[in-house]
């Protein structure tokens, strides 16, 4: 199993938005959810995504999808379902809104601590990390990508002491590419 987590500083944390690029560039967590887990005619179903959005009016949100056969696969529908789980987001639970695609007020050290509980091993994707080529990747690996600010440096510098930091190679990709990229390595190593 896989895990990614994607990391968003400005991503609207309420459903109240019509455009997903003025949402705080919701259209960036869109493309890189469908990189994660589709391939050309199939469903990766040994991935499960993170999206941790830290945007207005009400961070941090921390959205769970996990395979679900009929999970949505354009932007628009995944569009749609991200803005119906925010509408149906209730303080204190974690709500499932649609198969396998959960909801919750979670920050991004909680998560990581959880997922260090279960052994599982956090790589942070930063391009001045070690090169991937070079790391031998754990079994249970979960990789944190930042959306396209990045990071804050104190951020990084906190999730640098969470796990080790990674990287694709010194140019700079979109973060949709990166998923894609590290399914590659993934695959190519039978992972």
């Amino acid at each position: 199993m896989r895990e990614f987590i994607y990391y968003s500083g400005r991503a609207r944390t309420s459903g109240n938005f019509e455009d997903l690029m003025s949402a705080g560039r919701i259209d960036i967590a869109i493309h890189s959810l469908i990189n994660a887990f589709f391939l050309s005619n199939a469903m990766r179903e040994d991935v499960i995504f993170h999206m941790i959005f830290y945007g207005q009016p009400d961070p941090p949100k921390h959205f769970e999808f996990v395979y679900n056969k009929d999970m949505p696969i354009s932007k628009k529908d995944v569009g749609g379902l991200i803005k119906r789980m925010l509408y149906k987001y209730r303080p204190g639970e974690k709500k499932e809104v649609f198969p396998g695609c959960f909801i919750e007020k979670k920050g991004i050290f909680d998560v990581i601590e959880e997922m260090k509980k279960e052994g599982k091993e956090i790589y942070v994707l930063d391009k001045q990390g070690e090169n991937l080529g070079k790391v031998k990747l754990a079994e249970k690996p979960v990789f944190i990508i930042g959306d396209q600010e990045g990071f804050p440096k104190k951020e990084l510098k906190k999730l640098e002491k969470e796990g080790e930091a990674i990287s694709v190679g010194r140019k700079v990709y979109f973060a949709s590419q990166v998923f894609t990229i590290l399914n590659y390595v993934m695959d190519q190593n039978e992972l």
